[in-house]
């Protein structure tokens, strides 16, 4: 005999903004087919008439008002975005008091553009020790793409960058629901003192920021595709920002010719030849520190297509 586990819903809008104290939500907040949220509606738009007569009926329900206006009196720090409210995102605030209509964050969010494609990484190459997965998509800035569900990506450093800086201690990234560029600088990471800017690999909206990241910034050293995702975007011209970058093999070919132009710069500045078939190691300004990291930066890392 078979077990039965019950669905657990979320609470429904009006629950969550204290309109009403119980009510679960079994319709995936598709709020225009619920017939709960269109009798509230009802009695709400009665009770607004009403009391612009001067007329405010007896009961539970005259005191009814709209989830949106019952949030709307809170402090902006009390007051979450909707797609908060939905589970799309982390916390965010609502600034412009439920009038969805005229946010650029909801904009985004609901932009009819789609990309169907859908691309995971599922082996890694390895160039001179440098890791590169198949499946994502590289910016020459060093910052990479991978594709989760039709305009959602997430964004990182890749390996090559991580390398050559060394052990990030400090990361600093827009805020959430803040849009994002791409080829303009998005990731601003530091290590004691020296700091260094990632561009945008696309252009989209911040959705969500990987606070494991910013608590660990080494983590991206660590683990610079997989647990050390920087950004998750809503990208509403997804494909046509995929068309500026590189992918597959073009990625290869460029990751051998950045690690070859590293060694040749390397072997110049220190007299030292590089080992063939050497890897590349993981602290290049931490071991070589005559080397200016404002150097290594304007010759690997801040570079537009």
């Amino acid at each position: 005999m078979g077990t039965r586990i019950e669905k657990k819903h979320p609470a429904c809008l009006w629950m969550q903004a204290g309109v009403v104290k119980k009510k679960k939500c079994a319709s995936d907040f598709s709020c225009m087919t619920c017939r709960f949220d269109r009798s509230l509606t009802k009695v709400c738009l009665e009770n607004e008439q009403l009391r612009k007569k001067g007329v405010i009926q007896n009961g539970k329900k005259g005191h009814l008002v709209f989830w949106t206006e019952k949030l709307g009196r809170q402090p902006l720090s009390k007051r979450p975005c909707i797609h908060h409210m939905k589970g799309h995102i982390d916390f965010k605030t609502c600034p412009k008091s439920y009038h969805c209509s005229d946010c650029e964050f909801d904009h985004y969010f609901f932009d009819q553009f789609k990309v169907y494609t859908k691309l995971e990484p599922v082996a890694f190459n390895r160039i001179s020790g440098v890791s590169l997965p198949v499946g994502v998509y590289l910016h020459p800035g060093h910052t990479w793409v991978k594709i989760e569900d039709s305009n959602t990506v997430c964004i990182g450093i890749d390996d090559f960058a991580s390398r050559v800086l060394g052990k990030i201690t400090a990361i600093k990234t827009p805020l959430m629901g803040k849009p994002v560029f791409q080829g303009k600088k998005a990731i601003h990471i530091s290590r004691n003192g020296h700091t260094a800017s990632f561009l945008s690999p696309v252009s989209g909206v911040i959705i969500k920021i990987n606070s494991t990241v910013t608590k660990t910034p080494g983590m991206i050293n660590q683990d610079p595709y997989i647990g050390g995702w920087v950004l998750r975007l809503y990208c509403p011209k997804l494909k046509h920002d995929l068309k500026q970058l590189m992918f597959m093999d073009s990625n290869q070919r460029f990751m051998e010719s950045e690690v070859a132009r590293l060694y040749s710069f390397l072997e110049k500045e220190t007299q030292v030849s590089a080992a063939d078939g050497g890897s590349l190691g993981r602290d290049i300004f931490g071991n070589l520190p005559k080397i200016s990291q404002d150097r290594l930066k304007r010759l690997f890392i801040c570079k537009n297509p």
